[in-house]
């Protein structure tokens, strides 16, 4: 009777042990079950934070790309973004340290849209200065080829007109002469007969010249080549003129007849051949003709 009592008894301990056994198995199972749910969920929680944290990085990188000049403020927030991108790549994944983060990623959205309005604001006004600034440019580069067109003109003006204020010599005729004692002068074109070689030319009228003493040079040729007269020198910049005589005389503003006489050196002949006459204004060659002596 006892042992039978004691049978039941252990029967109904070890149920008991049992079914503890199969609940706390049972508990543990769901346990571990709902901890690698709940880590499943954290891990995409914090994989979709990572992305929006991203996402404003890349707002914020086109952002700065489309200013042409770097603006502090987007730069720093957009490293901030970086700090906390890193930060959360390495952070543990718990319920706490995502309620951190999205805390932050939040507050960091509600920065970006305000300095990205303003950057948009920023970014039209500048648009408009841009686009002000070159229509003001083209007027200005408009303005400068109009000017330098009027330079380029009143420089040809000036220079025409500094062209055209030069005593000129128009009728030019060299010839031989014999002078006789009575100081009558009689042409041939014979050389041992010529004492002098007289030149003659016209200074016609010219208003854009101031009246006044005038020079002008003679310069005769000889067939060999040679200076006949004086065959001095004079130097005009970066030439050398060499001359006969120097015609000087007064100018009034109208037509003037002028002649002059050349003499060859030591009372020598004159060689027969070909003669040329030249007539300059200081470096300028004015007039030019030639004569023949036999």
């Amino acid at each position: 009777m006892d042992n039978n009592k004691s049978n039941t008894g252990l029967k109904v301990a070890l149920g008991i042990a049992l079914v503890l056994f199969l609940a706390t198995g049972f508990y543990t199972m769901n346990l571990y079950t709902n901890s690698q749910k709940v880590e499943k969920d954290l891990s995409e929680e914090k994989q979709l934070v990572m992305n929006d944290l991203n996402a404003m990085a890349k707002q914020y990188d086109v952002a700065i790309s489309e200013n042409k000049v770097a603006n502090t403020d987007l730069i720093e927030s957009r490293a901030r973004i970086q700090q906390l991108i890193d930060s959360l790549k390495i952070s543990d994944t718990n319920v706490k340290s995502l309620w951190k983060y999205k805390q932050r990623y939040n507050s960091l959205k509600l920065e970006m849209d305000a300095l990205l309005k303003l950057n948009d604001s920023l970014r039209v006004e500048n648009t408009y200065l841009s686009t002000s600034l070159d229509s003001t440019r083209i007027r200005l580069e408009e303005r400068s080829i109009f000017t330098d067109s009027l330079l380029v003109q009143n420089t040809a003006l000036a220079e025409v007109v500094k062209n055209a204020a030069v005593l000129g010599a128009v009728d030019l005729k060299g010839f031989g002469v014999i002078e006789r004692t009575s100081g009558k002068l009689i042409p041939t074109e014979r050389g041992r007969r010529v004492d002098k070689i007289r030149v003659c030319f016209t200074v016609p009228k010219n208003r854009l010249v101031q009246a006044g003493d005038q020079e002008l040079y003679v310069q005769v040729i000889n067939p060999q080549n040679n200076i006949v007269g004086a065959n001095a020198q004079v130097q005009f910049d970066d030439m050398t003129l060499n001359y006969s005589i120097i015609s000087k005389f007064n100018y009034e503003n109208k037509n003037l007849n002028i002649c002059e006489f050349v003499s060859n050196k030591n009372d020598a002949d004159f060689i027969e051949g070909r003669y040329i006459v030249n007539v300059f204004n200081e470096k300028d060659l004015v007039a030019t003709a030639e004569f023949r002596l036999k």
